[in-house]
């Protein structure tokens, strides 16, 4: 599996890590940046790992800042990206098995080491389990095309 990865300067320590830990499962991870601790809005970090997704480079992609809030504000307005920020192993689990959740966001400030590996192991683990959830998921595809700049 293909993952892009991008923090803020608050998230970029944690970043490091979670490469690490995903090369370690066997999975390819994209470094979309921050690149350095230098002060960077969380948007255009969120917009590039959110294209990834969209132009289909990537299969998932996993964002880090402060809270995990700003990185899921951003990247939900994207087309086909359904992100989500996670704080512990069951929204991990249940954003995928129910939401096909692509892109998880995570809070560099609140969250430890082991915690975040866990919550990667399941997120990238855990199937969409489709049936009455790809009905609620279609339907929100379906708000998303409707209220796409092109029919407004």
């Amino acid at each position: 599996m293909k993952i892009a990865i991008g923090s803020d300067h608050r998230g970029f320590e944690v970043k490091a890590k979670i490469i690490e830990h995903i090369k370690k499962l066997g999975h390819d991870a994209i470094d979309c940046g921050a690149h350095d601790c230098s002060a960077i809005d969380y948007p255009d970090i969120a917009s590039a790992v959110s294209e990834k997704i969209v132009q289909g480079d990537v299969d998932r992609g996993i964002l880090i800042c402060g809270s995990g809030i700003g990185m899921a504000i951003t990247a939900n307005k994207f087309p086909g990206v359904r992100a989500a920020t996670c704080h512990d192993d069951l929204t991990a689990e249940m954003s995928r098995r129910h939401n096909n959740v692509n892109v998880m966001c995570l809070s560099a400030d609140l969250l430890g080491e082991r915690l975040i590996d866990r919550m990667v192991d399941l997120w990238i683990n855990t199937a969409f389990e489709k049936g009455r959830h790809q009905r609620r998921v279609d339907k929100i595809s379906e708000v998303e095309r409707r209220f796409s700049k092109e029919n407004l």
